[in-house]
């Protein structure tokens, strides 16, 4: 279950679990002349999704279907994935202690903010000479925002921790881990996606088409990449259907569909003519690491913008976006975004990232990276007006500053599961 307890600050997740909850189940028939599927047969092909998919496959079996006319069996392979563990084996903070103890020196900086409206400039030690260091109004307005939000952080966290700890979700570091433990190895074979979703944006005849959804039936195994560019791809079958694009397998759920495109061409999302209930948004947000690694391009404001929330959003729709700790980005969603979007925002909750083992990925106090990242939650209202409420429809009340705790994936910017779960549930609520 994603939820392991609920306390009043917030919610402890697992976000393994809740990946591994979806029905990753594959159906494959097989056709033998009389004998039965051989061990070894099942085995390889529980090696070759490994190898290819990054996964792993706990349960394989076969299922025999009625003889044919030949005197043949059917047999039916099923196999279930599930996602690797090790990629939240997250057992230490991602800083050593060497520079957790210089990020606790640095804190002294922070204690000036409530008493400093202009820049600061202070002196630090360097290896030979003292060296002048200046905020900025950025710094300032980083500083301001997480003395205000930093107790709830701290204490709300440390509650879902302890009882982490009592179910026994949460497990203190051994010494035996500490010295032995090892980086994380990541997959050598990188997700393509972002390059397909390259290709489609480079590709403007298709754009201007009006494709219509593609449906996927059991024989969609040839299915190629130009085949899925700016349309909806629909999988409405009860099983999981693989796919194998740029030469990498991609596993659809049952019962869902993607839009493979650029942010420009949104259209077949529209043709669609559906609104939804709940829409999650995740930008990439323009920051200095994205620009160095050129990991992925980034949203200008302009274009977050055009995003069309207004015609996907259905009545009282709940509007989810991610944002960084930079309050440029956070200033943007409250005062340009969502008006734009005529959103109203109900809350603002933060995700807390810890290891294992209880800790915070980063130290709390550092003025670098922070160990959490915020959400700002809002629902759509009608421009000009607060939307008249039908009073037999009751509007679930969304909390404020509520806090959701998880390890989380070493996979870049894997976000926890906002779905419902189920799990465990503190008496106190």
């Amino acid at each position: 279950m994603s939820v392991v307890l609920q306390l009043s600050p917030g919610w402890l997740l697992d976000h393994l679990s809740f990946i591994n909850k979806i029905n990753y189940e594959l159906h494959q028939p097989y056709y033998s002349k009389n004998e039965p599927i051989s061990s070894v047969h099942l085995d390889s092909l529980r090696m070759d999704s490994v190898s290819s998919l990054g996964t792993s496959a706990t349960f394989s079996a076969s299922t025999t279907k009625p003889v044919d006319d030949d005197g043949g069996n059917f047999e039916m392979f099923i196999q279930r994935y599930v996602f690797r563990s090790e990629l939240f084996d997250v057992t230490k903070p991602y800083i050593t202690s060497a520079i957790h103890k210089e990020c606790e020196q640095s804190n002294e900086k922070e204690d000036l903010v409530n008493d400093v409206k202009k820049e600061i400039s202070i002196s630090v030690t360097g290896k030979k000479r003292k060296r002048c260091v200046v905020f900025n109004q950025g710094e300032l307005d980083a500083m301001e925002y997480h003395t205000k939000i930093r107790g709830l952080i701290l204490d709300g966290s440390s509650q879902l921790i302890q009882e982490g700890f009592k179910s026994g979700f949460l497990h203190p570091l051994s010494e035996k881990q500490d010295k032995c433990s090892e980086p994380i190895k990541l997959p050598l074979d990188t997700c393509s996606l972002s390059e397909l979703c390259e290709m489609a944006k480079h590709l403007p005849s298709l754009n201007e088409l009006e494709l219509q959804t593609l449906q996927l039936t059991e024989d969609d195994i040839s299915v190629t990449e130009q085949d899925l560019f700016s349309r909806v791809v629909e999988n409405n079958s009860s099983f999981t259907k693989m796919m194998t694009l740029m030469g990498q397998k991609y596993l659809l759920p049952p019962k869902s569909s993607f839009l493979l495109s650029d942010i420009s061409c949104m259209q077949p999302l529209l043709n669609c003519r559906k609104t939804y209930d709940v829409i999650v948004i995740d930008p990439p947000w323009q920051n200095k690491s994205v620009k160095r690694s050129n990991r992925y391009s980034y949203l200008s404001p302009l274009q977050i913008k055009q995003i069309p929330i207004p015609k996907l959003a259905a009545p009282n729709c709940l509007v989810v976006t991610w944002v960084t700790n930079r309050q440029k980005h956070l200033r943007f969603v409250k005062e340009e975004l969502y008006p734009s979007w005529s959103v109203e925002i109900v809350a603002e909750w933060h995700w807390v990232k810890i290891t294992s083992s209880g800790e915070f990925v980063f130290p709390l106090d550092s003025p670098h990276k922070k160990p959490y990242e915020g959400l700002i939650l809002g629902r759509v209202r009608e421009k000009g007006a607060l939307l008249l409420r039908n009073a037999d429809v009751k509007e679930l009340r969304i909390p404020d500053h509520k806090l959701i705790v998880s390890v989380p994936c070493t996979l870049h910017s894997h976000k926890p599961p906002l779905a419902a779960g189920g799990g465990s549930v503190s008496p106190q609520d």
